[in-house]
């Protein structure tokens, strides 16, 4: 049977994060995950997943400088300091929190000296991470949502896997980036299943509620079964509206 993660940075944001980890128990939904959930004492988090008994599956490194433009910093050669800030301090949350997966953010960034600096930030990552228990994700993200970005396909994403080496580096598979960019979503997740850190979805083209759209996520969630997986899936699909009158799709 599918189960469902609440991405929580696209839903309920119209309320306070413990609060929206409340909602989520109450709509259904088997975990959560977020973005960034540095504003709120991660004690507070915790204290609402032990009181719904939800699990944290993950949460992102910083962005940087939102104002100026900046979408993650891990690829950027002259931000070193800042990513590796930015990396240590989500590990540390996520341990506190019981979160078991760290998404570490890249950034807008190009060349062999990004391709280098985004090597070498999670060498750190993942060893910082390792005795822990959790496990560093990385996410390429469509050209048309985030153009510049340095991580940008399935391919780049697996070599860099390879590269590092370490078993606790993992591929976020996001069904909607996948299947903006890279054609067949199920062919995809088929050649990429044994990376596999995370899925999430959300309909393409629009990122609303899969029940719609270039995507039929019925095929797609009936094939992630069959290969096995067993975690929640994470939807992070922009709500038109309020939550709560957006979920029907998961009937």
């Amino acid at each position: 049977m599918t189960r469902f993660s609440a991405n929580l940075g696209f839903l309920w944001t119209d309320r306070p994060l413990p609060d929206a980890i409340r909602a989520a128990k109450a709509a259904g939904f088997a975990a959560v995950e977020c973005h960034w959930p540095y504003d709120f004492p991660p004690e507070q988090v915790k204290a609402a997943l032990l009181e719904t008994g939800l699990p944290m599956l993950g949460l992102n490194t910083r962005r940087g400088n939102v104002a100026a433009g900046d979408n993650g910093l891990c690829a950027l050669p002259d931000r070193t300091d800042e990513a590796l800030d930015a990396i240590g301090e989500a590990i540390e949350y996520a341990e506190d929190v019981g979160a078991k997966a760290v998404h570490v953010m890249a950034g807008f960034a190009d060349g062999s000296d990004a391709h280098q600096t985004f090597i070498q930030n999670l060498y750190v990552a993942t060893n910082l991470a390792a005795n822990r228990g959790i496990t560093i994700l990385i996410e390429p993200l469509n050209e048309h949502d985030a153009p510049g970005y340095f991580l940008k396909t399935l391919q780049q994403a697996r070599d860099i896997i390879e590269e590092v080496g370490a078993p606790n580096l993992k591929l976020m598979f996001d069904c909607y980036h996948v299947g903006r960019t890279e054609g067949d979503v199920i062919a995809q997740l088929n050649y990429m299943y044994p990376l596999i850190g995370h899925i999430q979805f959300a309909s393409v083209p629009d990122r609303g509620t899969p029940d719609h759209g270039e995507v039929d996520f019925t095929e797609v969630f009936r094939q992630i079964d069959a290969l096995g997986w067993r975690s929640p899936l994470g939807a992070e699909y922009k709500p038109n509206g309020a939550t709560d009158g957006t979920l029907g799709w998961m009937q």
